[in-house]
């Protein structure tokens, strides 16, 4: 059908060609923009749990990181909050996500 109309019209099947490279080019950077956001889809908190010791009760504080994975819920236990900033825990934890996310199947957009 497109090849008919260009013979009507000069130029016609260049402007298609034209418009379906622009529209693969908007689709990659759509996919390109759904990954980014979904590796910055994650949360970072600090977990405190006391246990008691022979001297008395003891308050542990450590980085936790949770994220949605192959429809679930994943929580990790990042490392303590006395070896390691907020940030420092934000950026593990997104290293952490990109490698479950890249053995993850892609999924159509």
């Amino acid at each position: 059908m497109a090849e008919k109309a260009a013979r009507t019209r000069p130029g016609l099947l260049a402007d298609v060609a034209t418009i379906l490279a622009m529209a693969e080019n908007a689709l990659l950077d759509a996919q390109n923009l759904k990954d980014s956001a979904r590796l910055e889809d994650l949360q970072v908190w600090e977990m405190k749990k006391e246990k008691e010791t022979k001297k008395g009760a003891k308050t542990y504080s450590y980085w936790r990181a949770s994220w949605r994975e192959s429809g679930r819920v994943r929580h990790v236990h990042l490392e303590s909050c006395s070896k390691m900033s907020q940030e420092e825990a934000m950026q593990k934890a997104r290293n952490m996500k990109a490698e479950a996310l890249a053995s993850e199947p892609k999924s159509d957009l």
